[in-house]
């Protein structure tokens, strides 16, 4: 075939596909009509022109939607997801890649922490035996070649810190390094000192308490008085639902009373009596007390921009990012209760936060019982100075935490979340507690109307977060909006009876914070949903991960048309944070890479304004096969993971061999 009829034959192709995208908006219909916007459930409607089915390396998007209910989008974490899968398992994966395995490699050649910043800065106690390269000129020689970015000219830490903690690993490392000397530059200490307080993290646990947890010396005061407290009315409460009865004496085998009883025993039954007097010594002094009730920080969420609890891409460069672009309060991701108890290092490091994040930010936990939630709020209370609030996850669908227990198991025994709830709130001194709830674990059986009922009159808790799906319905299906405004509605109820009945008393607290959540991905489903004036705020999850300037449309109330070249600048900005927080080492940019493409998961799926027919796209719609406005628009809007590593290596130069990324969700990516 001639170049001429191979352009002809191109030409009338993609003519005869932009006339048949054109005939089916015509059927299906490009108004916000109800009845139009059935005929293409879960499909994003776009211009003609840039609706194309060619060679899929060309175009974004992917190549078949057929409904956006099948899909499992929750942000599991790997340590929560409960292990791979075998081949003969028939249990339904729900979309996840359960066997991914995205664990980077290190340095083969590494060198002597001791020496990362010169052989006058520390003795290796190890000193011949070390397993490391002590002779720095043969580690430089061995190094990987450093990263050649045109967006970072410079090491980003050594710029945004004024010293670069990697040393002779930082991957820039001619961005600080006196060749004549051979030694490590610093700025001056005084420009140094301020930007440490604009850039510098907090949250950090001393190792000395770290290890008092990870050897069980931290004493738990508080808590183990508590959870007496709530024992000994556990214990009351038993006891009165027992039918009253006479003891029996013990016989022996002829019927007659034992003469005499084994000292052992003796002394066994003595001490369980004094424990049971002491019970009911504790049940008297607190059965008509609210024995959690303790002064607290106000807590104010009318009208903040919030950012959801958003497992591993909820992670501290991307909150940083949020809170450059307007958030207003970050919750740390979901951190499990027994991992904090025990001291882990992975779940301890879950807290930390940014400076530009307080005041403001929480930290939310998963505990399946009271003993378990108590302890970890006073370790994070006692070890943790910058947290506005400790919120207790009473949502997460992961089968895992369900099964044991935690999650949205608690909606199942909302007595335990209150034992919980109020146990944390009395070990957490001034920090407010907080709970996030789903609308039930079962789809038509909804429990958070009676749910927030119990918790205003049996607990202190400071907001009540309400997700609009039930824990069956996990993310996929809408929001039941009408019913998050309707348990909006009860909790005011609930609490005008509250302080009526309590008017006179120091109990007669201030108002329930109430955030909703779920499906908000524009300035106009946020206004839409605090018109409600019983719900104080709401909460921005997936929205802001598609699209996290949101909050930016938020504040101009209209919508935001962000250019390719804005987004990349949104990404550098991404780079910069991962960067600051992981390190410039060769560990640390495989790291940022590695979240950067868990990032590129949720960003690739935004749809421009420009180019489509029907605004906004909703969450759970999808574009077919398009092409963007210009190069860059294509690539950032690709489905294919190599695309995405494509982005990454514009900021952490190319990737090595050994790289791997697989996305959370199959559904996330079009591999080809």
């Amino acid at each position: 075939m001639s170049e001429e009829a191979s352009v002809k034959r191109t030409l009338d192709l993609e003519d005869g596909l932009a006339k048949a995208a054109s005939a089916t908006f015509k059927e299906g219909g490009a108004s916000d009509q109800p009845s139009k916007r059935q005929d293409t459930r879960g499909i994003a409607q776009l211009k003609p022109e840039y609706v194309i089915l060619t060679d899929p390396q060309s175009v974004a998007g992917p190549a078949v939607v057929a409904s956006a209910q099948v899909e499992e989008e929750e942000p599991v974490s790997d340590r929560m997801a409960g292990g791979a899968v075998g081949k003969n398992s028939k249990k339904k994966q729900r979309g996840q890649n359960k066997n991914r395995n995205n664990i980077q490699a290190k340095e083969k050649h590494q060198l002597c922490s001791k020496l990362l910043l010169g052989p006058g800065h520390g003795t290796c106690p190890f000193g011949s035996q070390c397993r490391y390269l002590h002779n720095v000129n043969e580690y430089l020689a061995l190094k990987r070649p450093e990263i050649s970015s045109d967006y970072f000219p410079m090491c980003p830490v050594f710029e945004s810190m004024g010293r670069c903690p990697m040393g002779f690993k930082c991957r820039f490392l001619s961005s600080h390094l006196d060749t004549e000397s051979n030694s490590i530059v610093e700025k001056p200490q005084g420009e140094t000192q301020k930007l440490y307080q604009v850039n510098h993290e907090v949250n950090h646990i001393a190792s000395d308490k770290k290890l008092d947890l990870i050897k069980r010396r931290y004493p738990f005061e508080k808590s183990e008085f508590i959870l007496e407290i709530i024992d000994a009315i556990q214990q009351e409460n038993r006891d009165v639902m027992k039918e009253v009865g006479h003891p029996s004496e013990k016989s022996d085998k002829n019927g007659k009373k034992a003469a005499e009883t084994a000292p052992q025993i003796a002394r066994r039954e003595e001490e369980l009596a004094n424990r049971r007097q002491r019970q009911r010594d504790l049940y008297l002094q607190y059965k008509d007390t609210r024995y959690f009730a303790q002064e607290k920080k106000r807590l104010d969420l009318k009208g903040k921009k919030i950012v959801s609890p958003l497992t591993t891409v909820g992670n501290l460069p991307y909150r940083r990012l949020m809170r450059s672009l307007g958030a207003d309060v970050t919750y740390s991701e979901m951190a499990l209760g027994v991992p904090l108890i025990q001291g882990t290092n992975s779940e301890w490091a879950l807290p930390k936060a940014h400076v530009s994040e307080t005041p403001g930010f929480g930290v939310q936990i998963a505990c399946a019982k009271a003993w378990q939630a108590a302890k970890a709020a006073e370790a994070i209370a006692d070890h943790v100075d910058d947290v506005s609030e400790i919120n207790l996850n009473s949502g997460c669908p992961i089968d895992l935490l369900y099964r044991q227990g935690s999650g949205s198991a608690l909606l199942d025994n909302p007595a335990r979340m209150i034992r919980c709830l109020n146990s944390m709130n009395y070990v957490s001194q001034d920090v407010p507690v907080s709970v996030k709830i789903r609308t039930g674990t079962k789809d038509g059986h909804p429990v958070a109307h009676s749910l927030v009922n119990r918790l205003v009159n049996e607990t202190d808790v400071a907001a009540i977060t309400l997700h609009g799906r039930s824990r069956q319905q996990r993310y996929t299906r809408s929001a039941d909006w009408q019913y998050v405004s309707d348990v909006a509605r009860s909790l005011r109820e609930s609490e005008a009876e509250f302080n009526e009945k309590n008017k006179d008393s120091r109990e007669n607290s201030h108002r329930i914070q109430f955030v909703g959540n779920g499906d908000v991905n524009n300035f106009e489903d946020w206004y839409k949903h605090l018109h409600d004036d019983n719900i104080d705020s709401v909460m921005v999850a997936r929205g802001a991960l598609v699209k996290p300037w949101i909050f930016e449309e938020v504040a101009a109330q209209q919508h935001l048309d962000k250019s390719s070249s804005e987004r990349l600048d949104i990404l550098k900005d991404y780079a910069q944070f991962a960067m600051d927080h992981w390190g410039t080492d060769e560990y640390g940019i495989s790291q940022c890479r590695r979240f950067f493409c868990e990032f590129m998961s949720f960003f690739h799926r935004y749809v421009p304004m420009g180019i489509c027919a029907r605004y906004p796209v909703l969450l759970n719609e999808r574009p077919p096969n398009w092409r963007g406005r210009d190069e860059l628009e294509t690539r950032l809007g690709s489905t294919d993971v190599k695309d995405w590593i494509k982005l990454s290596e514009l900021f952490f130069g190319p990737s090595d061999e050994t790289f791997v990324f697989t996305p959370k969700h199959k559904s996330n990516s079009f591999a080809k």
